[in-house]
Parts: structure tokens; sequence; C-alpha cells
């Protein structure tokens, strides 16, 4: 890491760091000897035991510190960045999922808006440094013209979920140009691999093949997806943390880039540009459990995109980004790992009910 952004041992602040994606960057940060404080508040949103699982994997290291802690909770928020003074903030935190966001759009607004602006003002009080944001694939939304383009407007979100990520692309633009706060969005594309989310596809599908169950196959299995794998987001994100978002000299007012500003501000896709159907994801999971699917193919659900392809041109150029995971190791991966995961988490449970 470059002596700009961060020196001696600094803490780095990770949000959602008992989630998904912040766990493992958590974990990759600690393991090239840095300093990481690591914020969550464990909700029920899916099982906390996993997320406790993950904390567990961090916690022996001794330059990991946990916060439990809402991001809507604005005086415990700004006490921590009082308290921190972080140099760098990995905001991986938010309500995820768009179908949730149909049942439940009061926490979207709570975590992806409330939340946020508490972040923000975090960093503006506190003399970060850098600012990297967690934004989604999903603030595409209308669009059909692939691949999916940072120069492309996108201004016809189709979910709530997708509205609050597009709006976390404003505030923070809009911190940048005030208080010069250097502020990169990053557009994640279907990420996957060990860890990850029960309510995502990769995880549903493997338990529903395991218990025979049928799977759910929107759009009658029409759909494609940038599946990236983790450990390929990972090494682009952590990268990112040396190359701190500065301005366009080139912007224009007159023709306006959606993904740069005169402001230290820019977004970027991280995907695997390469789409791959629903249907071999099924397969592929087939292949690896030893057993077929049982699959129910129903229509289009509300909020959903039928494809999502990531041009990464400008992540590549930035930081060198080049997914390298198949679709094939990484489904294979993440198996084996669900299957490791799942026998532990069995054999707990009857322990507990003996």
């Amino acid at each position: 890491m470059s002596a700009g952004i961060l020196a001696g041992d600094e803490p780095i602040l990770v949000t959602g760091a008992a989630g998904f994606i912040g766990f493992h960057v958590a974990s990759k940060l600690l393991r090239d000897g840095r300093r990481v404080v690591g914020l969550d508040n464990l909700n029920a949103y899916y099982d906390p035991a996993l997320k406790r699982a993950r904390l567990a994997e961090l916690e022996p290291y001794p330059t990991f510190s946990f916060e439990k802690l809402d991001l809507a909770d604005r005086e415990g928020m700004a006490a921590l960045f009082a308290a921190g003074r972080f140099p760098v903030v990995l905001h991986l935190a938010a309500q995820a999922g768009v179908r949730h966001s149909l049942t439940d759009p009061h926490a979207y607004a709570d975590a992806n808006l409330v939340g946020f602006l508490n972040v923000l003002e975090g960093c503006r009080h506190s003399g970060c440094r850098h600012l990297i944001y967690a934004s989604s694939s999903s603030v595409y939304g209308a669009n059909t013209r692939l691949p999916f383009r940072t120069s492309d407007n996108v201004d016809h979100p189709v979910s709530l979920y997708a509205a609050t990520k597009k709006a976390n692309e404003a505030m923070a633009h809009a911190y940048a140009h005030l208080y010069g706060i250097p502020a990169t969005g990053l557009r994640f594309f279907t990420v996957y691999g060990p860890w990850g989310r029960p309510d995502m596809a990769m995880w549903l599908f493997t338990e529903a093949i395991i218990a025979g169950r049928p799977i759910r196959l929107f759009n009658y299995g029409q759909m494609r997806r940038d599946f990236t794998y983790i450990d390929d987001v990972v090494e682009a994100l952590v990268r990112l943390i040396d190359h701190p978002a500065t301005g366009d000299p080139g912007w224009s007012g007159d023709d306006p880039s959606p993904a740069t500003s005169r402001a230290p501000w820019r977004i970027y896709n991280i995907g695997n540009n390469r789409p791959v159907e629903v249907t071999e994801v099924v397969r592929l999971l087939e292949k690896e459990l030893g057993r077929p699917a049982v699959c129910e193919l129903t229509p289009m659900q509300p909020g959903d995109v039928l494809a999502t392809y990531a041009d990464i041109s400008a992540l590549q150029a930035a930081v060198g980004f080049q997914p390298n995971t198949p679709i094939e190791e990484g489904v294979a991966r993440f198996v084996a790992w669900y299957r490791s995961y799942a026998e532990g988490r069995d054999s707990e449970a009857r322990r507990g009910a003996r």
C-alpha cells in the first residue's frame, strides 16, 4: 500500500465485515498485515449464524477489531469515525436483495440512504483519504444495450434497491464535489463463491438440488448473469485502495460523462465480462453434486432484468483488473465449501439437540 494512502498501522474501516464481500475483503487485508476495524449490525435478513461464522474466521487476527453497530445509528457512527479517523473506508454494508425491497422498502431507506449519509458524514469529518463503496449492476435497470458501460445513462431503475444504489452514487458525488473526498463506486455483477449469501442463486440452487426440491428458474430459464468470482473481486478492490479517485480534467458539463467528474469521483463496473446462462450454472451444479435438479420454470419477477454483462475496460486500465476464474472452477469451489459448511452446521445442530 502506498504511503500516500496508508501509513504504518493506520486502520481501514470495512463495513459489512460479517457479510459476504466484506468478510473476504477483510480477510485479504488481514493476511496482508493491515489493521482492520470491521462493522456490522448482524441483522436477520439471512441467518446471523452464517455472519457469526464469518466473524469467527476474522477474530483470531490480532489486527482485527469488531464493532456491532447499525449504519443508521447517527450518533454511534459519528463516534466510531471520530475515534478511528480512518484514512480508507471500504463501505460494503447495505440492505441487499432486489426482491426483498418489494416487501420491506423501509429497510433500504434506513441502511442504504440514511446509513450511507452517516458514512459520508463520518468521512467528511474525520479526514478520510479514500472512500470505496458498493454500488450494483442493478442500477442499469431498464437498459438493454449490452455490455453495460459506465458511460451509459442509468436513470431508469426497476427496483427500489437499484434506486438506492443509484442514489448512493449521486450522494458520493455531492460529497466529493463539496468536500474533496475521493470516492470510488463499484457496480458489482453477481458475485459468488465460498461464504456466499443464502438468498443468492448459487446457494439456493445448491441447497435445493441436495434436498431434492424444485429450483425456480425465472423468465422460464432465459436469464443470463455476469457471474463474478469473489477472489477476483477482492483482488481488484484491494488494488483500488492505492488509486483514489481524482478529478477528470477533460470532463465537460456540456457533455457530462456519467462515470467521471471534475470532482474526485469515479464509477467502475466489476464483473466477469462473460455472461452465463443460468441454466448452465444449474448444469454445472448437477455435475458437481452428482444429482439432477428439478426445475420449475416461472415468469419474470418484478424488479429483475433479463441479462447483466459488464464492460470492465475502465477498471482494467486503472488497476489491471482481469477476472481469471472460469465459472466451472468457481462453481466447484463453491460446492466444496458449501458441503463443508453444511456438514459443520448440521453437526452443530445435532449436538445442540442432544
